[in-house]
């Protein structure tokens, strides 16, 4: 039906009546489900690219661009639930050949606490290490055994050794994923600090595309 997230199957995805694609990411696949639920969005469907991107962001610019071409035409709108997400402005250019718009941010962190909150984080302390809802919920399968560091926890001072803290961004107030985060950030030897933030800027930008 239409709003229910998942990944991209081919080009016979659109509903009859669906007016809108959102193609998301899918780390943020739940969240983007809920929007779309919450605020009541018809004829809003949407897609999502593996959340392994996440952590291959090179892939992200062309996968996109094949999702959007096969799309074109059967919908009203196409808008895209991705920051940059550390493509290096390559996805800015596939976006700009097709004329389709982004979530404004660099990346989920940005957009989900907000440009002014991101922004204050950021300049306080730029070592910074961030989780989301679904990065602690998945922190073992893509950071811990993503990176190796089961394998070869030698390399834990490698890829975390300039952080000094980690900052949940919380979407929910869950008591076992604020558990789960903390211990995430004792396991990577870094401060903690937690900041309920929702949906942030995300929910009003596609509120607006299924407009």
């Amino acid at each position: 039906p239409p709003g229910r997230p998942r990944l991209w199957s081919g080009p016979d995805v659109a509903s009859p009546d669906a007016g809108v694609l959102v193609l998301g990411c899918g780390a943020m696949a739940r969240e983007l489900l809920h929007v779309v639920e919450a605020n009541g969005l018809e004829g809003v469907e949407v897609a999502c690219l593996p959340a392994a991107y996440h952590n291959q962001p090179s892939l992200i610019p062309d996968a996109l661009e094949a999702r959007i071409v096969e799309a074109k035409g059967r919908y009203r709108k196409i808008f895209v639930a991705y920051g940059d997400c550390g493509t290096g402005g390559r996805l800015d250019a596939v976006l700009e050949r097709h004329g389709v718009e982004r979530l404004a941010g660099a990346h989920c962190y940005e957009f989900l606490a907000g440009s002014a909150t991101f922004s204050r984080l950021h300049d306080a302390e730029p070592t910074t290490f961030y989780l989301t809802d679904f990065l602690v919920r998945n922190f073992d399968r893509l950071v811990w055994r993503g990176l190796g560091l089961d394998r070869w926890p030698h390399l834990l001072s490698d890829y975390f050794g300039n952080y000094t803290r980690v900052v949940y961004l919380a979407q929910t107030d869950d008591p076992a994923l604020t558990a789960r985060a903390e211990e995430a950030a004792r396991r990577l030897g870094l401060r903690f600090e937690r900041l309920l933030v929702g949906y942030g800027e995300m929910e009003p930008a596609i509120v607006e595309a299924a407009r």
